[in-house]
């Protein structure tokens, strides 16, 4: 996603070394380690380059993100069949790229350019999640079907409710962070016969 903020044209490899800088620096740091005056100095250009033609540092990490300078993480809910046992195993997969603290950091920074930047979270959405979300809602709709699912809400916000939790846990600053799997695998599964 290339910056529409007004200014000089980028240095194509100024811009690179920005990104490549932020991205090898925030498994360090942290989100909240990580600031302007560090990118700028790993990456060896002013920190009047990077304002230029990025507003933020979570704005230079979307950036990342959405060309792909990071580890992509977008897990799709398995079908076998065992809505409890794909359901656990999803949101295992969710909690073991959480307890990574680059992914964990690299998600908060996403959680702060979509609320500072509408084009952002936009763009964040539109890459990130609109092609898994489907594939979540239709998994429930199948449990529905075949009687898997607990209660009468709809799988569109069952689907809604379970990210909505992961990303609760993510912004949680308790001890204990971590996405409690089998309660929201007991909320929204029927129990096994």
């Amino acid at each position: 996603m290339r910056s529409t903020r007004p200014g000089r044209a980028r240095s194509e490899s100024a811009r690179l070394a920005i990104m490549h800088a932020a991205v090898r620096l925030l498994p360090e740091l942290g989100f909240s380690g990580l600031t302007i005056e560090r990118i700028a100095s790993e990456a060896g250009v002013g920190k009047q380059t990077i304002y230029r033609w990025w507003p933020s540092k979570s704005a230079i990490l979307a950036e990342c993100v959405l060309e792909g300078l990071t580890p992509g993480f977008s897990p799709v809910v398995a079908n076998s069949g065992d809505l409890e046992a794909d359901l656990t195993e999803w949101l295992a997969v969710l909690q073991t790229a959480l307890d990574e603290p680059g992914f964990r950091s690299l998600m908060r920074g996403m959680v702060v350019a979509a609320v500072e930047d509408d084009a952002l979270r936009s763009a964040l959405y539109e890459n990130l999640a609109l092609p898994s979300e489907p594939l979540l809602v239709e998994r429930l709709e199948e449990a529905r079907t075949s009687g898997q699912l607990r209660g009468s809400a709809s799988p569109r916000v069952l689907a809604e409710s379970l990210v909505g939790a992961v990303l609760y846990r993510l912004l949680a600053t308790a001890a204990d962070q971590s996405v409690r799997v089998d309660d929201l695998v007991e909320l929204v599964a029927q129990p096994r016969r």
